[in-house]
């Protein structure tokens, strides 16, 4: 594989692998906390949106920490597997998918808490199986939230960071992701590699973007026609 190509491939790697756990993960969590009115509902709020504020080498540091050696996942990880998470491709998709976990909550939260209840209701009443009645009622009707949580999801996990620096490092081949490759060329005043390598990151970006921003475009448009 072209040298340069290697950190664009493992960043989509990345990105996908870390948006499947994410909607594994995320799917019931969202869910969980758009019914819920448990009185922690706020503090799993909060500690969720975390990553928005922190900055990225703050979370990465206690990531770092969490997930190395002396950490208890670290620990648990090698006991089990027989190898170290830092530093390695999976440890940069357990630390993307805590990175990434609110971009795919909150989107995912808002559709289910617009979702018209009543047709929940009617499907299970009607003897609709919980799981059929969340693939063919609930799910259709948040497509819009589930299509941003997707699209944020994959696209905020490409350009990460300070977060895989932290946990990752800058192996070829292993954790060389898209932007750590990008700052390596730059300290190594190679601005012409810089420079391709960033509009791999613009072009991937825009194409992630454009389907969410057209869908929304139809959406608005359809709902106009609807008040019409």
């Amino acid at each position: 594989m072209n040298a340069d190509m290697a950190p664009f491939v493992l960043s989509v790697q990345l990105a996908a692998m870390t948006l499947v756990v994410l909607l594994v993960i995320g799917l019931p969590l969202a869910w969980w906390l758009a019914m819920t009115k448990s009185p922690y509902k706020p503090i799993i709020e909060a500690i969720n949106a975390l990553p928005l504020v922190l900055p990225p080498t703050v979370l990465g540091f206690y990531l770092l920490v969490f997930l190395g050696p002396q950490g208890w996942a670290g620990q648990t990880w090698t006991a089990l597997f027989g190898q170290p998470l830092t530093f390695t491709f999976t440890g940069l998709v357990v630390a993307s998918c805590i990175y990434s976990l609110p971009f795919v909550i909150q989107p995912l939260q808002g559709a289910f808490e617009r979702l018209d209840r009543r047709m929940v209701e009617a499907s299970l009443t009607l003897g609709a199986s919980w799981p059929r009645t969340f693939w063919r009622v609930v799910l259709p009707q948040a497509r819009h939230g589930l299509l941003t949580a997707c699209v944020l999801g994959f696209a905020h996990t490409v350009g990460e960071f300070g977060v895989v620096l932290m946990v990752g490092g800058n192996i070829p081949g292993e954790t060389q992701v898209l932007s750590i490759a990008i700052y390596e060329h730059v300290e190594a005043l190679d601005y012409a590699a810089a420079g391709s390598m960033s509009m791999m990151l613009v072009v991937l970006s825009f194409l992630c973007l454009l389907p969410l921003y057209t869908k929304s475009r139809k959406r608005r448009r359809l709902l106009g026609e609807v008040a019409a």
